[in-house]
């Protein structure tokens, strides 16, 4: 009954929601708990006989010890490896109070306790229950072990209704193996801290124990003799704490990503001129509105104005250069001002005048190109 309960209160612990999933394990950890301790009644084979029938025959008596409450308690220092599997080395304590003993041919009362304690080394595995599906907030993990533990009777008295008594104790020692199945649990804002629950199942083989009696023997007489006890079966409801050191706290969450908003290319508008004219043509006109009109539609943060001639002049040389630049200004000054009259700020406009520079179709010296005499009109 109370091994019952006590796996289905293991059950519990291991379905109870936590706030985030253990993470996977890289590098050194230390981990430590304690919990409930419950050993399955053993048997003890007593050599050459317990005396408890008040008989001496040299065939020997068995008798069986109930345990009942008792403790478990631990440390563990391991490594992840990163891909859920762990390797650690454990030391354990165990202990057991004994209260019981059938099979001994005389009515008594047993008590006294035992306890066993050592050292095992564990491989385990964490479940990555993702890999699955499941998107819970738990790690479990299973996991076997084995080492070595000694195993201690301080002392178990058994005391007769006839006076006569039957004291056990001893310390032996013998192989010892284990089963682990539990679930891990992160603790919110402390990265690498865990609580564990566990149920572990630890086997160890037989042990022997000294005894003394004086049952059976005639004026008190001490009898002595061995006591062999067979598999000793450890059944243990845990509650730890784990700390992994490289752990690394969660990234942040990413920031949200703020779109920049796009340039639009600037636009531009050509404006093209009579030979050694600067005045507008009625065409000339029509471009100028539009490019005034696109001005108050789309976001204009500066409008350039660029007068441009072609490479002929009214006047020859340096002297035709110096016209052409100042035929160039006349022409985005025209530009500037026919802008104005549709409605554009004069203190967004800025006139460049550039002369026989860049032209749009190159030629040869002193030609006239009529697509080079022009102005530009550029929205930015």
């Amino acid at each position: 009954m109370r091994l019952r309960k006590a796996l289905f209160a293991t059950t519990l612990m291991a379905a109870a929601p936590a706030a985030a999933s253990a993470s996977t394990i890289t590098g050194p950890y230390v981990n430590i708990g304690g919990g409930y301790n419950l050993v399955q009644t053993q048997h003890g084979r007593f050599a050459p006989t317990t005396f408890a029938d008040g008989t001496d025959n040299a065939g020997g008596t068995k008798s069986k010890f109930r345990h009942k409450d008792g403790f478990t308690g631990f440390g563990a220092f391991g490594w992840g490896f990163g891909n859920g599997l762990r390797a650690e080395v454990e030391g354990v304590y165990n202990y057991s109070q004994i209260n019981h003993r059938s099979y001994t041919g005389v009515n008594g009362h047993t008590g006294g306790h035992d306890e066993s304690y050592g050292g095992l080394v564990n491989v385990l595995y964490d479940i990555d229950l993702k890999q699955f599906g499941l998107d819970v907030p738990v790690t479990p993990f299973v996991g076997v072990g084995a080492g070595y533990l000694w195993q201690r009777y301080s002392p178990v008295t058994t005391n007769y209704v006839n006076g006569a008594y039957n004291r056990v104790g001893g310390t032996n020692g013998g192989f010892a193996y284990q089963g682990i199945v539990g679930a891990a649990y992160d603790i919110p804002g402390v990265p690498g801290l865990a609580i564990t629950t566990e149920y572990r199942m630890i086997g160890q083989t037989f042990t022997d124990g000294a005894y003394q009696s004086t049952s059976g023997r005639a004026n008190g007489q001490l009898a002595k003799g061995n006591v062999n006890f067979d598999h000793r079966f450890n059944h243990q409801f845990i509650l730890g704490l784990r700390y992994a050191f490289d752990t690394a706290p969660p990234p942040p969450p990413p920031q949200p990503v703020t779109a920049v908003p796009s340039v639009a290319p600037a636009r531009t508008y050509l404006v093209f001129f009579d030979w050694d004219k600067s005045n507008l043509t009625p065409r000339a006109r029509q471009i100028v509105a539009e490019a005034a009109q696109a001005s108050t539609h789309v976001q204009t943060t500066r409008i350039e104005v660029n007068g441009y001639t072609d490479n002929s002049a009214a006047h020859p040389g340096a002297r035709g250069q110096k016209y052409n630049q100042g035929l160039s200004i006349r022409r985005a000054n025209s530009v500037k001002a026919e802008l104005v009259r549709d409605g554009v700020p004069a203190t967004a406009i800025d006139i460049h005048g550039y002369g026989e520079a860049h032209p749009l179709v190159p030629t040869g010296p002193n030609t006239r190109e009529p697509q080079n005499r022009r102005v530009e009109i550029i929205l930015h």
